[in-house]
C-alpha cells in the first residue's frame, strides 16, 4: 500500500482541538476523506472518519444519537441504559468514544502509524508555507 496523495484542510478557531482534516489517495485508486487532525496531550494525531451510532425510539422508531434523553421526533423520553451514565472522567471519554463507529480504519499498528506519519507531515508542510490572501 502506499499512499499517492494527501490534501490538508485546516481548520480555523483556537480554542477548538480540531486542526485540519485531511484526504488521503492509496495508490491512485482508493480515496479516505474526512480524516481529522487532532491536537492531543501528547501531540498531534489523527482519528479516522466516523459516524455517530444511532439508536430506535420504542415509540416511532426514528433513529436518534445513542443516550439521547428524547426523541427528536416524537418528543417522548428515551429509556436509559445503566451503562449510560458515567461516574468518573475517564469513563465520561469512554462513552463519548463509544457513541462513533469509525467508517474506515487501518488493521495493522503498521499501516496506522505509516498513515499518520504521512498525514502529520503533510500538515506541519501546509502549516510552514505562508498564507495568501
Amino acid at each position: 500500500m502506499e499512499i499517492t496523495e494527501v490534501r490538508i484542510f485546516q481548520k480555523e478557531g483556537a480554542n477548538s482541538k480540531l486542526r485540519a482534516y485531511a484526504t488521503i489517495t492509496i495508490d491512485n485508486a482508493f480515496v479516505v476523506r474526512n480524516i481529522k487532525i487532532i491536537e492531543g496531550k501528547t501531540g498531534l494525531f489523527i482519528a479516522m472518519p466516523s459516524r455517530k451510532i444511532k439508536e430506535s425510539c420504542p415509540k416511532c422508531n426514528h433513529k436518534n444519537v445513542i443516550h439521547s434523553k428524547f426523541c427528536n421526533e416524537c418528543g417522548s423520553q428515551l429509556p436509559v441504559s445503566v451503562q449510560a451514565v458515567p461516574v468518573s472522567q475517564e469513563e465520561t471519554h469512554d462513552l463519548r468514544q463509544s457513541e462513533h463507529k469509525d467508517i474506515a480504519h487501518p488493521i495493522t499498528v503498521q499501516a496506522r502509524e505509516y498513515i499518520q506519519k504521512k498525514i502529520l507531515d503533510a500538515y506541519e508542510a501546509e502549516k510552514a508555507k505562508p498564507k495568501s490572501l
